[in-house]
């Protein structure tokens, strides 16, 4: 008699490695647009992995690079701006870096990761809260652990100043920037 594989319910239940699946992970970010609206986005290519100690979840690590030509707006003139020396400066930093200095578990299910933010050649200190959202295993036999969390940057941080000003006053683009991650993980074997 074989016994089922026990799903991860907490997160001292998920030691182990894990990747980021693309094509059921979102990394979104929100921008305030003219002071009266949000445009939002997402970079669609990017690769991730996680280590995970249950039993020690500060020694976990989470690596994340992202291609920044990938960032859609679902507007080709935005984006191609968003691309341009005026915000990401795409051919000197055509990626976006996350690299965890710590891992703190703030409840069984949730956690703050922090880690080393890198866009646009900049370097700064950022700490995400998360929710695992729970697991279960896929019809092909993969073990998938879901997860959510967001964090507000300010974009000027990161050397990515441009702007215009409006007639009616305020700018074309805020300073600050939800960055949205809902993350589809799979347990390597």
């Amino acid at each position: 008699m074989t016994t089922a594989p026990t799903t991860p319910a907490t997160l001292a239940d998920l030691t182990g490695t894990w990747t980021l699946d693309a094509t059921h992970t979102r990394i979104g970010f929100v921008a305030r647009h003219a002071m009266i609206t949000k445009v939002r986005g997402s970079f669609n290519e990017f690769e991730g992995t996680a280590v995970v100690d249950g039993s020690n979840l500060a020694a976990s690590t989470v690596q994340v690079t992202i291609q920044a030509t990938s960032i859609d707006t679902r507007n080709e003139q935005r984006d191609g701006h968003l691309r341009s020396n005026d915000f990401l400066a795409l051919e000197e930093y055509p990626t976006i870096a996350f690299v965890s200095t710590g891992v703190q578990a703030t409840g069984a299910t949730s956690f703050d990761l922090t880690g080393d933010l890198t866009i646009k050649g900049v370097t700064k200190s950022v700490t995400v809260p998360f929710e695992f959202e729970g697991a279960a295993t896929d019809p092909f036999g993969n073990l998938r652990a879901g997860f959510e969390g967001s964090v507000t940057i300010n974009r000027k941080d990161y050397g990515i100043t441009w702007n215009a000003a409006l007639e009616t006053g305020g700018v074309l683009v805020g300073e600050k920037i939800a960055l949205e991650f809902e993350v589809s993980a799979i347990k390597s074997a």
